[in-house]
């Protein structure tokens, strides 16, 4: 029995191994069919089998599977010859072309880098999920935009070669609009305070322009951070906005939001500390930077202004990664709060090397003479920011963008570096231009404001317009000696036709020569002396009024001046061309010196400030006031150096030159003061994200010029509102202004709408 039971089993287990590894085979080949595109060779590289491995059927599903996540193929089989492994595959089919059609708000060339990014381009393999998949991300892009009603359709069309043509047809729908915001929970400040603060809204009259009225998830959730800010600069530590419901109408056009928030209660300021390392900034240095007190409220923004502030006077003195940090302690049963300023200005560090790049034309030692930041000195944010803003405020350069980076192998060096991006310096023009003020103008000149990349201007102007002849040669070195001091020359030939700039009927000649010195106070401040000369002729026809006449009867017709100029200069823009910040004061004195066949003095003061109020939005402040008057054996200032006001640079919206005294003939004759003023709102342009060459502003002007300063008058002040713009087109400048006079007289000359093309501005 024994030796029966042991054959038995001995029997059974040759029968199970047999089964086992009855499949199992050594492969002497493998064989690859069904391939169209795919090279045989890529297959090889795939699959998890080589000639000489032993497979059995249990093998099967993971070679399958290895060859799946390829993506390459829809359907494999295997299947066995002999020794030979003979693999089916069906290939996808290939991407021939991508159509995209009825989009609008997204333009095509994203949409296709969004369908590149993601492999659903041409010549790749086409996947399904991955089209559906695209579908619902351009979906939520359109959502993300306001448009709810947005459809999109995907057809995907067979070719022959086994290739597919996908076609998107979009149909992007109507902007969803917010019809009500409601905010619940508001105690302290009303629910028009708080919705004026976010930028969500519902539809104004200029929401086609700002798209305010557009709901976005991400524009609400940076509202909820505005109104968190709001409270938290006010106290209110326990500000919450617990929850946002948003619901859109069925038809998808209109959008309800509510937020529901819980205020709490404000707090105080209980003890202020200062605290950590302070290098070698003085302590009592650092807290006059700290303007909050005991018992004042709570602000975070007032925190985080004096923890900006204690990092540049660090910053200052070469504590590049300064690192200071706010601890508060809240007692929530008494609301007050400890604040204590944690300081560790971290090591010195000095600059190596301050490198440029981007400037093809320009010499590295123009730029280099702007630096403030020293190479080999400490590192200093205040001489960085101020390298930056000298070379922005170059007009050869369009902008400037400064990057710091760490000397490898050390811990307390790095270099500077300034990525700039150069504007065309140079133009030969050969044009037709027209301005309300000159008339046709016909143009040659030749303008260089780097000229041969050494940063000096050079101009040759040669005009005829319909006022008369301008030709005229200039050209200054900014930096004539190495510490700044500038030198230049002009020189000149005018014809004027006065009457043709609406003054009084007379031709002016003139020609004559100068020179200019630019001497640099400090930072800021300029003096420029610019001795010259002018010889004048004035000219009469029929239509000159008798008390130009009885003018030169009395004092000649030809005048020879020896003048002497001079300026000082506050410049603290931040740019030169369309600055944001800062502000330009000029003080100047035009003096025609003992010797002179007339003489006389001119004083002036021009001052404008630019203040930011968001980061698209400016708002600016100018004026200038004039005054003149002769000396020695010459009675007044002689008429061919009055003042004039009215017109696209004075007060628009009344003719350029006409307002004030008139002579006899009822002809504008200027005056010997004038005062002009105007304020500025620089708003975005409509339809232009961004753009370095245009401006629009809504303004307000006001002034006149009077005979003399004891006939000045408040109530003879000129006013006027308007929008205006500036482009400086590849062609020349275009200027245009639409403004409505406010308290226009019988006697004033209006002009609702002026522009000038091709004429130079100021």
């Amino acid at each position: 029995m024994k030796f029966y039971s042991y054959l038995v089993l001995s029997l059974g287990l040759w029968i199970a191994a047999s089964v086992a590894y009855a499949g199992e085979f050594v492969v002497r080949d493998i064989q690859v069919e069904g391939l169209q595109r795919i090279s045989a060779g890529t297959v090889f590289n795939y699959l998890p089998v080589q000639t000489g491995s032993t497979v059995s059927e249990q093998d099967y599903p993971d070679i399958i599977r290895t060859l799946f996540k390829t993506g390459f193929f829809t359907d494999v089989q295997l299947e066995r010859s002999g020794n030979v492994l003979i693999v089916t595959v069906t290939e996808r089919p290939a991407i021939a072309e991508v159509q995209i059609e009825g989009n609008k708000d997204i333009s095509t060339d994203d949409l296709k880098k969004a369908l590149t990014s993601v492999g659903l381009v041409e010549g790749r393999v086409f996947d399904r999920s991955l089209l559906d998949k695209v579908e619902q991300e351009l979906l939520q892009q359109y959502y993300s935009r306001g448009r709810y009603a947005v459809q999109i359709n995907s057809q995907v069309r067979p070719l022959e070669r086994n290739r597919v043509a996908i076609k998107l047809s979009i149909s992007e729908g109507a902007v969803a609009s917010i019809s009500q915001i409601n905010i619940v929970g508001n105690k302290a400040f009303t629910e028009k305070e708080l919705l004026s603060l976010i930028q969500s809204s519902t539809t104004g009259w200029l929401s086609f322009f700002t798209k305010d009225d557009q709901y976005a998830k991400q524009k609400l959730a940076a509202d909820i951070e505005t109104l968190r800010s709001f409270y938290l600069d006010r106290g209110y530590l326990k500000f919450n906005v617990e929850s946002t419901q948003v619901s859109i109408t069925p038809d998808k056009k209109d959008v309800y939001i509510t937020i529901n928030m819980t205020e709490g209660e404000p707090y105080t300021v209980e003890n202020v500390h200062l605290t950590g390392a302070f290098g070698v900034v003085p302590e009592a240095e650092l807290r006059k930077l700290i303007d909050i007190k005991p018992g004042e409220t709570f602000s975070r923004a007032k925190i985080t202004e004096i923890t900006k502030s204690i990092g540049q006077r660090l910053g200052e003195e070469g504590y590049a990664f300064a690192n200071v940090n706010t601890v508060p302690q809240v007692n929530d049963e008494s609301r007050k709060v400890d604040l204590t300023f944690l300081v560790d200005p971290g090591r010195r560090v000095y600059v190596r090397r301050v490198n440029f790049k981007g400037n093809i034309k320009t010499q590295d030692e123009v730029l280099r003479r702007e630096m403030r930041q020293a190479e080999g000195a400490g590192y200093s944010t205040k001489d960085l920011d101020r390298s930056k803003t000298r070379l922005q405020r170059l007009d050869y350069l369009e902008s400037v963008n400064v990057e710091m980076s760490a000397v490898p192998g050390t811990n307390d060096q790095v270099d500077v570096n300034y990525t700039l991006v150069e504007r065309p310096s140079g133009s030969l023009l050969f044009g037709i231009g027209y301005g309300q003020e000159s008339g046709l103008l016909l143009n040659a000149s030749v303008t260089q404001n780097n000229f041969l990349g050494t940063g000096n201007q050079m101009s040759l102007v040669l005009n005829n317009s319909d006022i008369g002849a301008n030709y005229s040669l200039s050209y200054n070195n900014p930096y004539y000696t190495i510490d700044g001091v500038s030198r230049g020359f002009r020189i000149y030939y005018q014809d004027i036709d006065a009457a043709q700039v609406n003054t009084a009927n007379y031709v002016l000649n003139s020609y004559g020569a100068q020179v200019s010195f630019g001497f640099p106070l400090n930072e800021f401040d300029t003096l420029l002396v610019l001795p010259g000369y002018d010889h004048i002729q004035i000219d009469t026809t029929d239509s000159t009024p008798v008390e130009i006449i009885d003018y030169i009867n009395k004092n000649g017709d030809n005048f020879n001046e020896f003048k002497l100029d001079s300026s000082w200069v506050r410049d603290s823009r931040n740019r030169t061309i369309f600055p944001t910040s800062g502000g330009l004061n000029q003080i100047s004195a035009e003096v025609a010196i003992p010797g002179s066949d007339a003489q006389y003095y001119k004083l002036s003061y021009r001052g404008i400030f630019y203040y930011p109020l968001t980061r698209w939005m400016t708002w600016s402040l100018g004026g200038e006031i004039g005054y003149g008057d002769g000396y020695g054996d010459t009675n007044g200032l002689p008429f061919f150096e009055n003042f004039y006001a009215g017109g696209l640079r004075s007060v628009r919206g009344y003719k350029a030159n006409t307002l004030g005294p008139r002579y006899s003939n009822n002809e504008p004759i200027g005056g010997a003061f004038k005062t002009t003023a105007s304020t500025q709102l620089i708003l975005p342009v409509p339809f232009m994200d961004k753009s370095e060459n245009v401006r629009v502003a809504a303004f307000f002007d006001a002034g006149n010029v009077f005979a003399t300063t004891s006939d000045f008058d408040a109530n003879e002040l000129r006013y006027s509102i308007g929008l205006s713009g500036l482009w400086l087109s590849p062609l020349g400048p275009i200027v245009l202004s639409v403004a409505a006079p406010l308290n226009d007289q019988s006697e004033d000359e209006t002009e609702a709408f002026q522009f000038s093309f091709g004429v130079p501005f100021n």
